[in-house]
């Protein structure tokens, strides 16, 4: 048996922000979230990405001290219980896996790495969860410092989603260096957020809203000044917007800013984000925008617990890839039964979780999507399309073993992809490519036989061994030669396949 999830009634989100590190710890009770904890802090990790994608050591020294003191709060969850992701500067960030390590350690949680619009999918989760469900079409904006994120949705669903590369500390290291503004450098900024968004801006204007709602650190401190100031009684104006880029403009200087609710911490970043701001309003034709308390880390959890309640968004994501590259579902539906049976034998002695028996399955539900390119090198095509797709639901690193997985099912093991992981991620996905490629050696004639044959299997740290019906071999040559190949195949990589009957 692998070692399958345990729901834990209390359950944590840490988002790793360009800007800010942001925590939230909930008590889950009849699937609802009941907050006891939130946490924020200026960790500012985008100002010491330099042109070549690697971060300085202080900015990495804050971010890992951030997590030590979030770890205090979350170190003894239990495993799957905290999720914690990484966003726009990670994802520019060079060999970010060094860094993930050491922030894994310093929090106590792996840290994941996600995609833009993962991100957004994320942040309108955390959105909609916050608001009354009124089934009107809604726009959601959320500016990060690193990225922009708009997100067009009706009720729990986005319809449509853009991560666009602008953000708060992005356009202010850009245009506004060492916080100095001037009616020259604005103009500038804003237009080149407005060519950030000229590509989507005819499709968002043509899908319309019924209401516009923004989230996170910008939205909110902007939303915060307008009242405060006396110029918007209720959200975000595009003449509060106006009335704020003339005080900027007026100040010169971000540090020189004296703004009722502006903190000292947001007002290096404020004139990057509002350029941001209004580009968006001038640009989507927006009036007025309300603001939402849920974002990216709200979404985290609900998707947390759908994952826990059997709602996992990825099966559904996985199950829409099929379909559109036209799988032969009764097939994979096939080989997908045997990989989970190989893996119940086998899961207790390699010490497979069930991230490992999902990851197993849905690489059986895709191990024939690169049938719809060609079927010369097709498992080379559906690894690309693996790796390369928006795939909802999924980390980077979760696709890339996804692909990885579909990439090793045939063939010559791909030993040189599998040597470049770090030793427990090589050995763990080595031993689910063995099962996968198992599977669907046995339904080679796209049948169910061969899987009933099996009576027995003895894994061992580096082989496996299969029990066949007294006879059977015998009788099916033709699996006898292809599993004879197959223990060519993995004598290769180190993994010694033995078999009877």
């Amino acid at each position: 048996m692998f070692r399958r999830r345990k729901p834990s009634d209390t359950v944590a989100a840490v988002d790793l922000g360009s800007n800010s590190f942001h925590m939230i710890v909930a008590r889950v009770r009849d699937g609802e979230m009941h907050v006891l904890d939130r946490l924020r802090e200026p960790v500012r990790l985008a100002s010491g990405l330099d042109h070549r994608g690697h971060l300085d050591e202080a900015s990495i020294e804050r971010a890992l001290a951030c997590l030590e003191r979030f770890g205090q709060r979350v170190r003894d969850l239990p495993e799957g219980s905290v999720r914690a992701v990484g966003t726009n500067t990670l994802r520019k960030a060079r060999m970010a896996e060094g860094f993930q390590e050491r922030a894994g350690e310093a929090l106590g949680h792996p840290i994941e790495i996600i995609g833009g619009r993962e991100e957004a999918r994320l942040i309108y989760l955390g959105v909609a969860h916050s608001l009354a469900d009124d089934g009107g079409r809604r726009l959601v904006v959320d500016i990060g410092g690193g990225s922009t994120e708009l997100i067009i949705g009706e009720r729990f669903e986005p319809l449509h989603m853009e991560s666009l590369h602008m953000g708060c500390v992005s356009m202010g290291r850009l245009y506004f260096p060492e916080g100095r503004v001037s009616d020259t450098a604005w103009r500038a900024a804003e237009i080149g957020a407005r060519l950030e968004l000229q590509p989507i801006a005819e499709t968002y204007r043509r899908l319309g809203w019924q209401d516009a709602l923004g989230a996170s650190g910008t939205l909110l401190a902007v939303d915060r000044i307008l009242r405060e100031q006396g110029w918007s009684r209720e959200g975000i104006t595009l003449e509060g917007l106006r009335r704020l880029r003339d005080v900027i403009l007026e100040a010169g200087d971000a540090m020189k800013l004296q703004l009722k609710g502006l903190s000292d911490d947001r007002r290096p970043v404020f004139p990057g984000g509002v350029v941001v701001l209004s580009a968006i309003f001038e640009s989507l034709g927006i009036e007025r925008m309300r603001v939402s308390d849920g974002a990216l880390r709200e979404g985290l959890i609900y998707d947390l617990l759908g994952r826990s309640h059997h709602e996992d968004v990825r099966g559904r994501t996985i199950d829409g890839l099929m379909k559109r590259f036209q799988v032969d579902a009764e097939h994979a539906a096939r080989v997908e039964r045997t990989a989970l049976m190989l893996v119940e034998q086998a899961g207790e002695q390699w010490d497979l979780d069930q991230d490992d028996a999902d990851s197993l399955a849905w690489a059986a539900r895709l191990h024939e999507v690169g049938l719809s390119i060609s079927h010369s090198q097709y498992h080379k095509h559906g690894a690309y399309l693996v790796e390369n797709a928006d795939l909802a639901g999924f980390t980077l690193e979760g696709q890339r073993r996804l692909a990885l997985l579909v990439r090793a099912h045939r063939r010559k093991f791909p030993v040189k992809l599998f040597s470049a992981l770090p030793e427990p991620e090589r050995d763990r996905l080595t031993r689910l490519a063995v099962l996968l490629r198992l599977a669907v050696l046995l339904h080679r004639a796209r049948n169910e036989e061969g899987a009933q044959a099996i009576t027995g299997l003895k894994p061992k740290p580096q082989g496996l061994k299969l029990r066949f019906t007294p006879g059977w071999l015998e009788a099916h040559p033709l699996t006898r030669a292809d599993l004879e190949r197959e223990a060519d195949y993995l004598r290769n990589a180190g993994f010694k396949l033995r078999y009877e009957d």
